[in-house]
């Protein structure tokens, strides 16, 4: 399995809460384009991305994007499901 997979395949908030503290928003925009990008066009990208800030799952430190209070692995990560350790 590929990236690519994992943004076809897992809902946009587990996506971002995995991807988010490693990447750059622009990173993660050009990834949707490429594979979702209903998801840019709809705004679904934006809000979810503003919806993990909300809920403390991630956080900014001085415009750096980093893993909020709340922050915990998506379930396709601790199912090992794309071979992610």
């Amino acid at each position: 399995m590929t990236l690519k997979d994992i943004i076809k395949n897992e809902s946009i908030e587990d996506v971002l809460t995995l991807l988010a503290p490693n990447s750059d928003y622009r990173k993660l925009d050009w990834l949707y384009t490429y594979t979702r990008f209903e998801a840019i066009t709809s705004g679904e990208l934006s809000l979810t991305f503003d919806e993990l800030f909300r809920k403390g799952i991630l956080q900014d430190h001085n415009g750096e994007i980093i893993r909020g209070p709340n922050w915990k692995e998506p379930k396709f990560v601790t199912e090992k499901k794309y071979g992610i350790e």
